[in-house]
């Protein structure tokens, strides 16, 4: 009898251990991200916002790749330039500055931290004017 009362209290102690870990792992839901661009002449801008945009979107760090392929694909595009976002006005924004990039197909990344999730923005063509 002294065993099963035993069995039964380390039971339910793993079961409420179990409960309580995954309550904490529940509450640490990561924020949305979301990343735009545009590109002009070599200049790439955009914006970075978030439900939590103390956390995710100020002082992120934004890098701009060049699109090798149809798809974006982060193994075989290159980086061309980075910024870190900040607040102007009501919106977080980011730029690369002339960055001189030729032609082609560009997205703007940030990635995932501890508390946001990463966003790529959607490609963009860049043209270089003479």
């Amino acid at each position: 009898m002294r065993a099963r009362a035993v069995l039964s209290i380390v039971a339910v102690a793993a079961v409420c251990g179990a409960m309580l870990l995954s309550g904490i792992a529940a509450g640490v839901t990561k924020a949305a991200t979301t990343v735009t661009i545009k590109a002009q002449n070599g200049d790439f801008s955009g914006t970075i916002s978030s439900p939590r945009p103390k956390r995710c979107a100020n002082n992120r760090t934004v890098k701009v790749y060049h699109q090798k392929g149809k798809d974006q694909n982060l193994k075989v595009d290159t980086v061309i330039g980075s910024d870190i976002s900040s607040l102007n006005g009501d919106h977080y924004e980011w730029s690369t500055g002339n960055s001189g990039a030729p032609n082609g197909k560009y997205y703007a990344r940030a990635v995932a931290t501890a508390n946001c999730k990463a966003d790529s923005s959607p490609t963009v063509k860049n043209v270089r004017n003479p």
